[in-house]
């Protein structure tokens, strides 16, 4: 993967979003910048409850988009 760069979409979020513009279809970001997540294969099952409420609440269009993934949560 090489170097990494992460960012912010807004001062205030908590997560970290990792620039991917190199690499077509991968959505990936953090909470810390060492553990790294994939949007389509680990939201929202590899997620903490917390790290989720987050991720909703920074993210509302990504949870309505996967909302069917979230019954039985």
């Amino acid at each position: 993967m090489g170097s990494v760069l992460f960012y912010k979409q807004n001062k205030t979020d908590q997560i970290w979003w990792v620039d991917t513009s190199e690499w077509d279809g991968y959505f990936l970001f953090s909470f810390d910048r060492k553990t790294v997540f994939n949007l389509f294969s680990d939201y929202p099952h590899k997620l903490t409850a917390e790290q989720k409420e987050i991720f909703d609440r920074e993210n509302p269009f990504w949870a309505d988009f996967f909302k069917d993934r979230q019954r039985g949560l």
